[in-house]
């Protein structure tokens, strides 16, 4: 059975990450952010969303544990400042329904999601700018880099929640990393 650990980054959706994959028949478990990667025993990681880039952890030590990872909200934003992007302040602030085009429909990511799809997301903060390696994989009107991929490395970013009910084919997300940490 494939294990797929949720690193916890203090966000409030955090427990329903661990549930999707839960709901999809993946070994999961949530570990607290300063667990290092080497006391893991995993075939994927998720880097939770969260408050605060202060409060991360050991989360960047993920990015080259040699398994698959995906970032979500906070945890895409880490992604990208720890690898030479760059994150900033988004220009529309709170949770909001967003319609996000997907932009790569070859992406293992997000590329069963074309050519569009509906999502609950923050824009507090964003990635202003890709790190080197990374491909723009979706974006919306609010926001420039609403997912990103790596897939060189099997790294992962996507700005909105998957996890919550309101976003559209967020199942369908952990189901394509699911198949990435299966093919790895």
């Amino acid at each position: 059975m494939t294990r797929i650990v949720v690193v916890d980054n203090h966000g409030q959706f955090t427990h329903l990450e661990q549930r999707a994959l839960r709901d999809l028949g993946v070994d999961t478990e949530l570990i607290d952010n300063d667990t290092p990667p080497e006391d893991v025993d995993a075939d994927g990681v998720v880097l939770s969303g969260g408050p605060d880039m202060d409060r991360t952890g050991k989360s960047a030590d993920y990015l080259t544990a040699d398994v698959p990872v995906l970032g979500i909200c906070l945890g895409m934003q880490l992604i990208a400042a720890e690898l030479g992007g760059r994150v900033g302040g988004g220009e529309y602030g709170g949770y909001a329904d967003v319609t996000v085009d997907v932009v790569d429909e070859d992406d293992p990511l997000t590329g069963s999601l074309h050519p569009e799809t509906r999502v609950w997301a923050s824009h507090a903060d964003e990635v202003k700018e890709l790190p080197d390696g990374f491909e723009l994989t979706a974006k919306s009107d609010v926001c420039d880099v609403e997912a990103m991929s790596d897939t060189d490395r099997d790294l992962y970013g996507v700005q909105w929640h998957p996890e919550v009910a309101h976003t559209e084919e967020g199942e369908e997300l952990f189901e394509n990393f699911l198949e990435i940490c299966e093919s790895a």
